[in-house]
């Protein structure tokens, strides 16, 4: 239903002709249809999920929970906990401590990376805290302080740990 009347017709406009009648709450009513139960994500889902991004020159501060991959290129402080990959840009700096599958590191991190599968260390990267990972690559010219345990898998015995401290640049 047209809310206005054709300019073209005799009696257009409100000057002579009548006000164009205002449209039933009906009308007006969206229709609202029941929203099913959200599908629980299998695997495969999971490894094909979007990513989100936090764009260079933004800044946020707060907490990242979630499934799906994460790519910093600005600045967030805060935890970030993610069940897929989180990568910082170079560029882009973390204050906070991170919990996720995979851990992509060009940027600088400063805090813990606890519970990932892998870290790389990319060149250009810093990391100024302890990683605990079940692999860890470190690239000609990256940078980190802080203690490292890769080979680390929950529940793993003591002895088959690998723990290294390391300073410096490489």
């Amino acid at each position: 239903m047209a809310l206005w009347k054709d300019s073209n017709s005799p009696s257009s406009g409100f000057a002579g002709g009548a006000a164009p009648a205002a449209p039933t709450t009906r009308e007006c009513a969206p229709s609202i249809a029941p929203v099913p139960d959200a599908p629980r994500r299998t695997g495969r889902e999971r490894a094909e999920a979007k990513e989100s991004v936090l764009a260079a020159g933004l800044t946020l501060e707060g907490k990242v929970n979630g499934t799906g991959h994460v790519r910093i290129a600005g600045r967030f402080k805060g935890d970030v906990h993610i069940d897929g990959t989180l990568t910082l840009d170079p560029g882009a700096r973390i204050e906070g401590h991170v919990k996720a599958a995979t851990v992509i590191v060009a940027g600088e991190l400063i805090g813990n990376i606890v519970e990932a599968e892998q870290v790389d260390l990319r060149e250009g990267g810093r990391i100024e805290g302890d990683i605990k990972a079940g692999s860890f690559t470190v690239a000609s010219g990256a940078r980190m302080r802080g203690k490292v345990e890769f080979g680390w898998h929950s529940g793993a015995d003591a002895d088959t740990l690998t723990e290294s401290v390391i300073t410096g640049t490489v």
